[in-house]
């Protein structure tokens, strides 16, 4: 648990219309996350997005926070927490994702001593070591039915009952949800609770991609060349014209954490001072119109294919045809698990769980997880958050 402040809020980039940069204290320790770790407001989308932070943020309701893996989530729930009345409070950021079923509900709520294996010692959960504070709980989409309908007791009753305990604690905390999940889709889907969904979206902040926002790319950017330019020891450090017109036509798929990593990876190759389009390597790209819906011809091909297995009718036909999507999907994505579920329209969740079956996972041999009847597999072990936990 951290008490957190407005972190580098007021630094300015240089240019003719300053803008402010909103970053992590230590941004020096994200240099294997997979968050966002600065955001500026230069771009017309971003600078109503300052503003209705702006509006939201003194008051003491639940936020929820949506957007692409990359946007910058947490500096956003950051940002709303250093300009509450609870700046003062401790911030605490949980990835929901990142956490087996079997353990997300001790460590969101704490245990009593004994109340299952391994509990040697009493624990507090993160509400109550976030009480007078924030909580931020990334990847509310991925919760369980179970899980989601004591979290929203907790969230209507304002108290935690401990596993294993038998008496409730108050807490005063404000939850900022966030997700890179269409919540409306999975309410519809059965997948989310819609009382909890209303719960959540009492006030919401939609985070524009950075494709959808190319005022902020050079703008960060130079921030980025100039965070990096001062660790590899660059005095002056530029873009040629010609990267910076790449840089604004490219789609930035993994929108700001992508950036970010490809001025890194460019100034460790550049041969001067100056970067070039070949220091880039933009191996995402997509292309920037937008894609045509699947035609009745392609899906027919489709169609037809299915049909030829069936007249062979191979044993276990279903999981081979599945298995076969999972894989040409990761290829396709070069392996990224985050890209290859949003591709699939399903949570990286579901998709380790179903690359497990098949033996797509490092290290897995194919054998069936114990699901108990949850679509969700652990993907963690321990109680330990890294770093990059949240996105």
């Amino acid at each position: 648990m951290e008490t957190s402040y407005p972190d580098r809020s007021t630094e300015l980039l240089e240019g003719s219309h300053p803008s402010p940069v909103l970053s992590f204290s230590e941004p020096r320790s994200l240099t294997l996350s997979v968050r966002a770790s600065a955001l500026v407001f230069e771009d017309p989308a971003s600078r109503q997005l300052l503003e209705h932070i702006e509006r939201i943020a003194p008051s003491d309701a639940t936020v929820l926070i949506i957007g692409e893996t990359g946007t910058g989530k947490e500096l956003i729930a950051r940002h709303i927490h250093a300009l509450s009345p609870r700046r003062n409070g401790p911030f605490g950021a949980l990835n929901c994702a990142a956490l087996s079923e079997t353990l997300i509900e001790s460590e969101l709520f704490g245990h009593e001593k004994g109340a299952f294996t391994g509990a040697v010692s009493s624990k507090d959960g993160w509400f109550e070591t976030a009480n007078n504070g924030t909580l931020f709980l990334d990847e509310v989409g991925d919760l369980p039915l179970g899980l989601q309908a004591k979290l929203l007791r907790v969230l209507q009753e304002r108290e935690v009952v401990k596993v294993g305990a038998r008496r409730a604690t108050p807490v005063n905390v404000r939850v900022i949800a966030a997700t890179n999940v269409n919540l409306e889709e999975a309410v519809e889907a059965g997948r989310f609770r819609a009382d909890l969904y209303y719960r959540f979206n009492v006030a919401m902040v939609q985070l524009v991609p950075l494709r959808d926002r190319p005022g902020d790319i050079l703008p960060l950017a130079r921030h980025f060349l100039k965070l990096y330019g001062e660790r590899l020891g660059y005095k002056d450090a530029r873009l040629t014209p010609e990267a910076e017109r790449l840089l604004l036509n490219y789609d930035w798929p993994g929108n700001i954490r992508e950036l970010e990593n490809a001025i890194h990876r460019a100034l460790l190759v550049c041969p001067g001072d100056h970067l070039r389009p070949e220091d880039f390597k933009l191996s995402g790209l997509r292309p920037q119109a937008t894609a045509a819906p699947v035609s009745i011809t392609s899906t027919a091909s489709l169609e037809a294919a299915v049909r030829q297995l069936c007249e062979r009718a191979p044993p276990k036909l279903f999981e081979l045809i599945e298995s076969t999507v999972l894989r040409t999907a990761l290829e396709f994505c070069e392996h990224n698990q985050v890209q290859t579920a949003r591709l699939l329209a399903i949570s990286r969740n579901v998709l380790r769980h179903r690359m497990a079956l098949y033996g797509l996972l490092p290290n897995s041999q194919g054998e069936k997880a114990n699901t108990s009847g949850s679509g969700y597999a652990p993907t963690r072990s321990s109680h330990t958050l890294a770093p990059g936990c949240c996105d």
